[in-house]
Protein backbone atom coordinates (compact mmCIF):
# COMPACT_ATOMS: atom_id res chain seq x y z
CA UNK A 1 0.00 0.00 0.00
CA UNK A 2 1.55 3.13 -0.83
CA UNK A 3 1.42 6.84 0.67
CA UNK A 4 -1.76 7.91 -1.36
CA UNK A 5 -3.35 4.87 -1.16
CA UNK A 6 -2.97 5.87 3.25
CA UNK A 7 -3.51 9.31 2.74
CA UNK A 8 -7.47 8.92 0.27
CA UNK A 9 -8.13 6.07 2.69
CA UNK A 10 -7.82 2.82 0.64
CA UNK A 11 -6.69 -0.15 1.73
CA UNK A 12 -5.63 -3.18 -0.10
CA UNK A 13 -8.30 -5.90 -0.32
CA UNK A 14 -8.14 -8.96 2.21
CA UNK A 15 -6.84 -12.14 0.36
CA UNK A 16 -9.25 -15.17 0.63
CA UNK A 17 -8.09 -17.57 3.15
CA UNK A 18 -10.17 -21.16 3.05
CA UNK A 19 -9.25 -22.26 5.67
CA UNK A 20 -11.28 -20.14 7.34
CA UNK A 21 -14.23 -21.94 6.81
CA UNK A 22 -12.77 -24.84 8.91
CA UNK A 23 -14.05 -22.20 12.22
CA UNK A 24 -17.44 -22.63 11.35
CA UNK A 25 -18.03 -25.52 13.49
CA UNK A 26 -16.79 -23.96 16.37
CA UNK A 27 -19.02 -20.99 15.80
CA UNK A 28 -22.16 -23.15 15.19
CA UNK A 29 -21.41 -24.57 18.95
CA UNK A 30 -21.58 -20.60 19.87
CA UNK A 31 -24.08 -20.15 18.15
CA UNK A 32 -26.89 -23.16 18.83
CA UNK A 33 -25.73 -22.32 22.97
CA UNK A 34 -26.71 -18.83 22.05
CA UNK A 35 -29.46 -18.30 19.83
CA UNK A 36 -30.72 -22.32 19.29
CA UNK A 37 -29.97 -21.87 15.72
CA UNK A 38 -28.70 -25.18 14.79
CA UNK A 39 -26.83 -26.35 11.22
CA UNK A 40 -29.44 -27.48 8.80
CA UNK A 41 -27.01 -29.86 7.32
CA UNK A 42 -26.53 -27.92 3.80
CA UNK A 43 -24.15 -25.40 2.26
CA UNK A 44 -23.23 -23.98 -1.01
CA UNK A 45 -20.97 -22.32 -2.66
CA UNK A 46 -21.90 -19.62 -5.44
CA UNK A 47 -20.22 -18.75 -8.23
CA UNK A 48 -20.52 -17.16 -11.70
CA UNK A 49 -21.29 -19.32 -14.60
CA UNK A 50 -18.26 -19.37 -17.06
CA UNK A 51 -19.55 -21.15 -20.10
CA UNK A 52 -17.45 -23.72 -22.25
CA UNK A 53 -15.15 -27.02 -22.50
CA UNK A 54 -12.73 -25.88 -19.21
CA UNK A 55 -16.45 -24.97 -17.34
CA UNK A 56 -18.00 -28.13 -18.02
CA UNK A 57 -14.85 -30.23 -17.27
CA UNK A 58 -14.54 -28.24 -13.67
CA UNK A 59 -18.55 -29.16 -13.07
CA UNK A 60 -17.54 -32.78 -13.59
CA UNK A 61 -14.48 -32.42 -11.62
CA UNK A 62 -16.45 -30.55 -8.68
CA UNK A 63 -19.06 -33.98 -8.95
CA UNK A 64 -16.35 -36.34 -8.59
CA UNK A 65 -14.42 -34.77 -6.01
CA UNK A 66 -17.84 -34.99 -4.10
CA UNK A 67 -19.18 -38.41 -5.19
CA UNK A 68 -15.61 -39.75 -4.17
CA UNK A 69 -16.49 -39.39 -0.56
CA UNK A 70 -17.79 -42.56 1.20
CA UNK A 71 -21.16 -42.00 2.34
CA UNK A 72 -21.32 -39.27 -0.05
CA UNK A 73 -23.76 -36.58 0.38
CA UNK A 74 -26.48 -35.50 -1.77
CA UNK A 75 -24.99 -32.96 -4.10
CA UNK A 76 -26.51 -30.46 -6.85
CA UNK A 77 -25.75 -27.89 -9.01
CA UNK A 78 -28.46 -25.04 -9.56
CA UNK A 79 -28.46 -21.95 -11.59
CA UNK A 80 -30.38 -18.84 -9.69
CA UNK A 81 -32.44 -16.34 -11.43
CA UNK A 82 -29.50 -13.67 -11.76
CA UNK A 83 -27.43 -16.43 -13.49
CA UNK A 84 -25.03 -17.64 -10.87
CA UNK A 85 -24.28 -21.57 -10.38
CA UNK A 86 -24.68 -23.17 -6.89
CA UNK A 87 -22.84 -26.08 -6.07
CA UNK A 88 -25.27 -27.62 -3.04
CA UNK A 89 -24.19 -30.13 -0.46
CA UNK A 90 -25.82 -32.09 2.03
CA UNK A 91 -25.64 -33.96 5.02
CA UNK A 92 -26.80 -34.49 7.76
CA UNK A 93 -27.04 -31.77 10.24
CA UNK A 94 -24.66 -33.15 13.13
CA UNK A 95 -22.24 -33.56 10.48
CA UNK A 96 -21.04 -29.68 9.89
CA UNK A 97 -17.52 -30.91 9.65
CA UNK A 98 -18.06 -33.17 7.01
CA UNK A 99 -20.47 -30.19 4.70
CA UNK A 100 -17.67 -27.55 5.60
CA UNK A 101 -15.10 -29.80 3.88
CA UNK A 102 -17.23 -30.14 1.13
CA UNK A 103 -17.09 -26.21 1.17
CA UNK A 104 -13.88 -25.91 1.37
CA UNK A 105 -12.71 -28.79 -1.04
CA UNK A 106 -15.23 -26.97 -3.60
CA UNK A 107 -13.89 -23.22 -3.11
CA UNK A 108 -10.35 -24.92 -3.53
CA UNK A 109 -10.63 -26.37 -6.93
CA UNK A 110 -12.31 -23.72 -8.28
CA UNK A 111 -9.54 -21.59 -7.17
CA UNK A 112 -6.59 -24.13 -8.20
CA UNK A 113 -8.28 -24.66 -11.67
CA UNK A 114 -8.13 -20.35 -12.35
CA UNK A 115 -11.60 -19.65 -11.60
CA UNK A 116 -11.25 -18.15 -8.31
CA UNK A 117 -12.43 -14.65 -9.53
CA UNK A 118 -15.54 -16.78 -10.17
CA UNK A 119 -16.02 -17.18 -6.92
CA UNK A 120 -18.72 -15.00 -5.20
CA UNK A 121 -19.31 -16.95 -1.67
CA UNK A 122 -19.85 -19.96 0.24
CA UNK A 123 -23.07 -20.43 3.25
CA UNK A 124 -23.70 -22.73 5.79
CA UNK A 125 -27.57 -22.74 6.47
CA UNK A 126 -28.79 -23.15 10.25
CA UNK A 127 -32.38 -23.27 11.66
CA UNK A 128 -33.99 -22.40 14.99
CA UNK A 129 -36.88 -24.48 16.91
CA UNK A 130 -39.09 -22.83 14.72
CA UNK A 131 -37.32 -23.45 11.58
CA UNK A 132 -36.57 -19.92 10.78
CA UNK A 133 -33.37 -19.84 8.74
CA UNK A 134 -30.08 -18.11 9.12
CA UNK A 135 -27.02 -18.58 7.39
CA UNK A 136 -23.30 -17.65 7.71
CA UNK A 137 -21.70 -16.66 4.17
CA UNK A 138 -18.34 -16.38 3.73
CA UNK A 139 -17.56 -14.00 0.82
CA UNK A 140 -14.37 -15.77 -0.84
CA UNK A 141 -12.76 -12.14 -1.92
CA UNK A 142 -12.76 -10.65 1.37
CA UNK A 143 -12.17 -13.82 3.35
CA UNK A 144 -14.39 -12.71 6.23
CA UNK A 145 -18.50 -13.90 6.94
CA UNK A 146 -21.51 -11.97 7.82
CA UNK A 147 -24.54 -13.86 9.00
CA UNK A 148 -28.08 -13.05 7.00
CA UNK A 149 -31.71 -13.67 8.39
CA UNK A 150 -34.08 -13.28 5.69
CA UNK A 151 -37.88 -12.98 6.49
CA UNK A 152 -40.91 -13.73 4.45
CA UNK A 153 -41.18 -11.14 1.95
CA UNK A 154 -37.70 -10.60 1.47
CA UNK A 155 -37.29 -8.84 4.56
CA UNK A 156 -34.21 -9.46 6.70
CA UNK A 157 -34.27 -9.75 10.88
CA UNK A 158 -31.29 -7.18 11.15
CA UNK A 159 -31.46 -7.47 15.10
CA UNK A 160 -30.79 -11.02 14.43
CA UNK A 161 -27.96 -10.35 12.18
CA UNK A 162 -26.78 -8.03 14.96
CA UNK A 163 -27.28 -10.51 17.81
CA UNK A 164 -25.19 -12.89 15.66
CA UNK A 165 -22.43 -10.61 14.76
CA UNK A 166 -21.74 -9.85 18.51
CA UNK A 167 -22.15 -13.35 19.48
CA UNK A 168 -19.39 -14.62 16.76
CA UNK A 169 -16.74 -11.81 16.71
CA UNK A 170 -13.95 -14.22 18.46
CA UNK A 171 -14.85 -17.34 16.72
CA UNK A 172 -14.97 -15.94 13.12
CA UNK A 173 -13.39 -13.33 10.41
CA UNK A 174 -16.71 -10.44 10.53
CA UNK A 175 -17.13 -8.58 7.58
CA UNK A 176 -17.10 -5.19 9.04
CA UNK A 177 -18.52 -3.34 5.98
CA UNK A 178 -22.44 -3.18 6.81
CA UNK A 179 -22.83 -2.55 3.22
CA UNK A 180 -21.18 -5.85 2.12
CA UNK A 181 -23.77 -8.09 3.95
CA UNK A 182 -25.81 -8.48 0.60
CA UNK A 183 -28.64 -10.06 0.84
CA UNK A 184 -28.76 -13.89 -1.15
CA UNK A 185 -32.50 -14.11 -1.00
CA UNK A 186 -33.41 -17.91 -2.78
CA UNK A 187 -30.30 -19.10 -1.76
CA UNK A 188 -30.11 -22.82 -1.72
CA UNK A 189 -30.35 -23.98 1.71
CA UNK A 190 -32.62 -21.44 3.05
Amino acid sequence: MGFLDTLLGRSKPAKPDLDRLFALPSAAITLQASTGYAPAGVGSVCFATVEGTASAELRQELRDLLDAVPDAPSVELTHDEYGYTWLVSHHTPEDLPSLVNDLHAVNTTLQDNGFGSQLLCSLAAFRNPSARPLALIYLYKRGTFYPFAPLPGQRRNNHLEFQVKDLLREDLPLEPDLTRWFPVWGAPGL
